[in-house]
Formats: structure tokens, sequence, C-alpha cells
């Protein structure tokens, strides 16, 4: 015989408020098999948690059913109190009466009435419930980062000083991401490189980090503890092991006028380049694009000067595959397209530039040496106007619609910089609002402009127009003093967007990770999972989430890192027993199952029955396997024949929960 338990909690007054608590309690105690029912404060605290268990002991519950808030946030807790008390855990149902009810009712007796609706079809649904025993499975003692930037760094320097090996997968030919094209770093003003690269070298020394770098994921597969990656090295056409990065090939190289994608295409490069002094590894790369040997056969120069014999034009692409017990996604950032906004005529003139441009301008190692030139015709600037938001913070036909969160701030810093090494230069910031939430930042702001002087302007530039005499003519709104501007600019520099790597919704298919609808990673919960992915055993680590500050990012990376050195802590990982099965007699091997499955359990086997005439026939079935299996249920929507099933979660279960619903 059932005996099931009902606990409704008030949530203080979060269900409290809109629901009739005790009125959900009593009429839910006259279900049948409900031997139970009470309603308390905080069902999660401890003594919610001794109500639970002494009424499982007390009364002999088979069944227990919560009303309470999302099973994300306690299914666990309740589990865990269940299982305490010598009941099986998946003994447990979760009404969500909070996120599901009260927090999108505010008619009382409505909330009320679907409370008890909810807690109705859980009560049905573990009547139906068999107790689960969850499976184990074998952790592999070694990490991916995919991404080389401060994110992907800071991660990788991490783990490795737990004692775990870590191989750190760039797309790049160098690890260093953004922080390495950028100049100073507010709000301190310290140089960006000598903050980078002492981090740089370090993983490069460190016994149990790998960097491949020039790299790519092919394919991912696997779960959590026990993911196989497939790794493809790019053809640098460079052996890595003979390449002592002297740089004399790139000095000798005929080919000279490849645009710099470092400087952002401001300079030029030879076909065979080390993208800049720091470099890490510190290997040429040849750019089969350009190269005049690769192309058609014709040069060889590199090769000849090379005393390491390094140089090797016949050199292809391979792989390596790898088991990872997690994988983390540090894929960072790209700066927006800003040659759409005809208005600011990015596309007509070179003196207008985005802040990314505007850093390369101003470091040392950049195409002008560290001197503030104009593009088009290499003289020092007198006024520089910079446009805030371009690009953030718009409709979605027009840009994003969030902030960019670091612009106002590197702005102020270029303006700030400009001031002291270039006093005779007039500043303009154009701004809709300035954000500087950070720690000092504000400070920060408040001194670029009242020591330095810049001219903060709240208001909208509406059109940036090239002048016959080479000088940019603003127009523009000031808000605050209701005129209109005209500013005659030297240069315009733009604030772009931040939006997520082009790699990053390729690489999320490819982890069946989430991502939210500006293809940032969504993070498995925003305040109690903030570094976790849904799909477990990814992590995430700076931008690739959303827009955020390097201390920011650094942070995040650290607490990314120490949950993926409690995940490879462990020898054993408990698995998840909602996995699907199938049945053998129903199956017709149609292989839908295993289409639709992201995870790879499903497979195939020809196995033997024995007809009624006693003859034996071979029949195609699906077999999944428990290891891998996540428990989406997708393989039960799309068998045709019914065959597919989910523990826990099974067709009966499902149909009895809608019946309990619609009577």
């Amino acid at each position: 015989m059932q005996k099931i338990g009902v606990f409704v909690c008030h949530c203080g007054t979060n269900i409290a408020a809109t629901v009739d608590v005790k009125a959900v309690a009593e009429a839910l105690g006259r279900e049948p098999s409900v031997v139970v029912s009470q309603d308390y404060t905080y069902m999660c605290s401890e003594s919610g948690q001794n109500l639970i268990k002494d009424s499982i002991r007390d009364y002999g519950l088979t069944g227990v059913v919560i009303c309470s808030c999302s099973p994300r946030m306690h299914e666990n807790t309740f589990r865990k109190a269940a299982a305490q008390a010598g009941l099986n855990p998946y003994m447990v149902e979760i009404a969500n009466i909070r996120e599901q009810c009260s927090w999108i009712h505010k008619d009382k007796a409505e909330a009320t009435e679907k409370a008890i609706i909810l807690g109705r079809a859980a009560i049905a649904k573990v009547q139906l419930n068999t107790p689960l025993i969850a499976g184990e499975s074998s952790v592999t003692k070694r990490a991916l980062v995919i991404g080389g930037g401060i994110a992907g760094i800071q991660t990788a320097l991490d783990i490795a000083e737990a004692g775990f090996p870590v191989d750190i997968v760039e797309q790049k030919p160098t690890i260093g991401g953004k922080m390495a094209q950028l100049d100073k770093t507010f709000p301190t003003l310290d140089c960006s490189a000598c903050i980078l690269t002492p981090k740089m070298v370090e993983c490069a020394q460190n016994e149990n980090i790998r960097i491949l770098s020039y790299s790519e994921v092919e394919s991912v597969s696997g779960f959590v503890g026990n993911f196989t990656v497939k790794i493809r090295r790019k053809a640098r056409y460079v052996d890595e092991t003979k390449c002592t990065g002297c740089g004399l090939c790139t000095e000798k190289c005929p080919v000279k006028k490849v645009p710099n994608e470092f400087n952002l295409g401001m300079d030029n490069r030879r076909a065979i380049y080390i993208p800049f002094a720091q470099a890490v590894p510190k290997i040429a790369v040849i750019d089969a694009d350009y190269c005049n040997m690769l192309k058609n056969g014709k040069c060889g120069v590199c090769s000849k000067v090379c005393t390491a014999g390094a140089v090797d034009y016949k050199q292809t692409d391979t792989f390596v595959e790898e088991k990872y017990g997690a994988i983390v996604a540090a894929t960072g950032y790209e700066i927006s397209d800003v040659s759409r906004y005809d208005e600011y005529a990015y596309s007509q003139s070179k003196d207008v530039i985005t802040s990314l441009e505007f850093e390369r301008l101003t470091n040392a190692a950049g195409p002008t040496g560290g001197t503030l030139l104009r593009p088009s015709d290499g003289k020092h600037p007198h006024t520089i106007v910079f446009i805030q938001c371009v690009g953030s913070r718009c409709t979605p036909e027009k840009g994003k619609p969030y902030c960019s969160k670091i612009c106002c701030m590197y702005t102020a810093k270029h303006a700030m910089l400009t001031r002291e090494k270039y006093p005779d230069t007039d500043v303009y910031v154009f701004y809709i609002d300035v954000r500087t939430p950070g720690k000092n930042f504000d400070e920060f702001y408040r001194r670029a402009v009242e020591e330095f002087g810049v001219h903060y302007i709240k208001g909208a530039v509406g059109k940036v127009a090239p002048r016959a005499d080479g000088t940019l003519e603003v127009q523009a709104s000031d808000l605050i003093m209701n005129e209109q501007l005209h500013i005659s600019a030297d240069l315009v520099v733009l604030a772009a967007a931040i939006e997520p790597s082009k790699s990053a919704r390729s690489l999320a298919t490819l982890l069946t990770a989430s991502m939210d609808t500006n293809d940032f990673f969504t993070e498995a919960h925003p305040k109690l999972r903030p570094v976790e992915s849904p799909t477990a055993g990814v992590f995430l680590s700076g931008m690739c989430q959303g827009p955020k500050d390097i201390p920011e990012t650094v942070s995040q990376a650290s607490a990314c890192a120490a949950k993926v050195i409690g995940l490879l802590s462990k020898n054993k990982l408990t698995g998840n027993p909602c996995v699907a099965h199938s049945d053998e007699l129903m199956c017709n091997g149609c292989s839908n199952c295993a289409n639709v499955c992201p995870y790879g359990a499903i497979t195939y086997s020809d196995k033997e029955f024995r007809m009624p005439d006693r003859t034996t026939k071979t029949r195609r079935v699906a077999w999944v396997n428990p290891a891998v299996c996540q428990g989406c249920g997708a393989c039960t929507v799309a068998c045709p024949s019914g065959a597919m099933d989910l523990s826990g979660f099974s067709n009966s279960q499902i149909m009895a929960e809608v019946d309990a619903i619609c009577k």
C-alpha cells in the first residue's frame, strides 16, 4: 500500500503571500494514498528537513511530495533528507508552486487552485515512481581549456597549480588574446603586457600545462569525467620542435605586404611571421594564403635562411585525440563590425577608428611605435572625439541590446592618457550614461574630467562627415545644454560593442552547452552556479559568458578553476539514474532515437529472438549506454514505436500527471 507524505512550504512570503498554503495542505491531504500533509514556513531549513525525516519514519512513507520552489534549487537537499531517513531519494517529487505559481499570479484564489493542481500532479507521479540506484563512473584527471586569453590562462594556471594536467587549445598562433593588444589597463594604468607576459611565460614553463596553439576543437563526445576530444592542429609549415624563434625568416621573407591582424590591419607583416615580440609559443607560422612557395612553388627563402631547418612546406594538419574529465570554455570576445553604421563614416575615412585600433596606435609595439598619429596622413591629431555605445544598448535591428560594460572605463583611460601625453589635444566624449560600477572606477572617471579636462557631453552624435581639408565634421546634440554642436575633429574613436567570439556558437554545439539570444554561453544558475554550464562537466570562464573587465575576468577564471579542481579531485562520480532504456520487443531499429541523441549514448546491435514457431529471427535493436545518457528524453519523443522510455520520467508517469491536472 502506498503511503505518501505531502509537505507545503511557505518560503517566507514568496509563496504564502499569493498562495493559501494551509488550504493547499488540507486539499492535498484528502488525495488517495496521502497519509500526512503539513505546511511549514521554510521547508528547506534544518527544522523543515527534520519534519520530513520524522514523518518518513513515523508514517512509514513510501513517497514524498514537496510543494516548494523549483527543484533546480533544493531537489538535492530534499533527496538527501529522504535518504537519511531510509527512503530512496528518487521517491521524492517536487511541485514547483513558487516559480510556476505564486510568482506569476496576483489573484490568491487562482494561485491557490493552481498550487493544488500542481501538487495533485506530483502525487500522481510519485505513486508510479520506483526506487532508482545511481551508478558510478571514473574521472579522467585532465582538463581542457578552450581559449588562450587571460581567462583561459588564469584558469589553466590555477588547475595546474593544484597538480592536474591541463591542455590549452588556442586557435591563433599564440596565447594572450585581446589583452596582448592593449596598452594600459584601468583603473591603475598598469602596462597590459607587463601583467600578461609573465602569466604567458608561466604557462609555457609549467610542466602540467600543454599549449596547443594554432589549433581548434574538432569534435567532443562522452560525458562529465570522461570526455573524448579530437583537436585539429593546423599546419604552421614550421616544425615546433625545431624553431628557436630567432625571427630571421620573418626578416628575409620577400612577401612584405600582408595585413597585420595583430595591429588590426593598420600595418603589414611578412608571409612568415611571429605575431608579436612576447608571443608564447614564440614559433613562426607561414600564412598559406600569401606564401609564394605554397601557392606556386617559387621562393623558399625562409627555408634557406633557417639554420635550425624548421621550415617544412609539406606539413599538413594533424589531429590529437585526448580524454578529459572537465572542459572549460574561455573563447573570449570580438569587437562588433562598425562599418554598418554609415552615420559615423568608418568606411569612408581612415581617421574614424575603433577603440581597439586606438589601443594599437598608442601602444609602443603598435604600428606607430606608440606615437598617436592620424592613420590618413601620419599627423598629430589636435581634436579627438570619442563616441560611446556604438552598437551597444540598441534595438536588435541596430545592434546589441546589452551594455558592453567596459567601454565607459576604457574611453576614460584613452581620454586621460591622451591629455596627459598631448596636453595640446582637445578631447570630447559623447555618452548616453557613464557607467563606472567597479572599485575605484568612478574616481578614475572623475579624474579624467576634473584633473585632465576631458569634455564629457551627454548627447548623441548624429553624423560624422569627412571634409575636403581632411578633418571630420561631427554633428551632435548636447542634451543638458539643449543645443546642437558642430565639432571639427582630427580623429573620431568609436566605442564598439563587445560580442562573443565567432567560434562560440559552433563550440556550444559540440559541447551541447546552452547559449542566450546574443550567443553568450548561459550559466547553470546566475547566482548559485555562475561558472558552470547546464551541461555537466563544462565550465565557463571570462567573456564567453558576457561582457566583463579584466579584474572580473580573472576572478571568474579562478572560480572556474576551483570548480574544475573539485571535479578532478574525485575518483568516482555518481551518475544520474534517470536514463533512457529500450524495450527490445518493441524496437524496430529505425535509428530515430540515435539521430536525435545529443550525447551519442545510443548504439545498435543485432539480437536473436525466438519466434512462436520456435525459429529464431535476428533483428536490429537499440541499446542505451547509461554512463553516457544524460536523461534529456529526446529519444522517447522521437521513437515512433514507443520502445524508448525514461526511468523516473516514464510515459506512464507523465500521463498520470496530465490526467491529475485535467480531472
